[in-house]
């Protein structure tokens, strides 16, 4: 089988990581030659970009100056990870994408998604996911499991005021309207095991479609 790209999307508390890594667990025990990685991050460079971004000392950032540094992590990513991986017959999970810009910046940042969707076009040169899963939960929900979880990491996204977060909530569900082949909607107010199970199931099928 030739390799996939699938990206997961979501708010913040939407537990995509903790679902990266059971779906890596079965897919893997399937056969599947998986790499798991980050958006921004996975590589030495977009991790310090990656540092940059989410400094919580960093609010003066300019909201383009903050597009422009996920496009630019995203693109060397791209490069030196997703593309050769995909290339190898690898199926590639990865937590977040374009779709995390376009509802970020485009949206909750007001930049404009037309505008953000150029700046990235730029960097991935047309490069999309075959699959995006769309962890959706209400910020209300989301930030409740932050305050929750003492060991995750709270970072610049983290403190937005919760009118921040609900911009990107609705952002996603324009992108879930506009992409319906691509972005597929996955209830993640659940508990886990549930969330997991329905994403493995999404991907499952998918992957038996190819």
């Amino acid at each position: 089988m030739s390799g996939l790209f699938i990206t997961f999307e979501g708010g913040e508390g939407a537990g995509k990581t903790t679902v990266i890594l059971e779906l890596a667990r079965l897919l893997e025990a399937e056969g599947h030659n998986i790499v798991v990685t980050r958006e921004p991050g996975g590589i030495p460079i977009a991790e310090k970009i990656r540092e940059i971004i989410l400094d919580k000392s960093h609010t003066e950032m300019d909201a383009r100056t903050e597009a422009l540094l996920y496009a630019a992590a995203r693109r060397q990513h791209l490069v030196e990870t997703v593309i050769p991986a995909v290339n190898e017959g690898k199926i590639v999970l990865c937590d977040r994408f374009i779709d995390s810009s376009l509802a970020y910046q485009g949206v909750a940042r007001g930049l404009g998604m037309d505008e953000v969707y150029q700046i990235n076009k730029f960097a991935i040169d047309e490069y999309m996911p075959d699959l995006t899963l769309l962890l959706d939960i209400t910020p209300e929900k989301g930030i409740a499991r932050i305050n929750g979880n003492k060991e995750r990491e709270i970072n610049r996204l983290d403190v937005e005021e919760l009118s921040f977060h609900h911009k990107v909530y609705e952002a996603y569900h324009n992108l879930l309207e506009k992409f319906p082949d691509r972005i597929k909607k996955i209830d993640a107010s659940f508990d886990i095991l549930t969330v997991e199970k329905e994403a493995y199931d999404t991907i499952n099928e998918f992957i038996k479609r190819r």
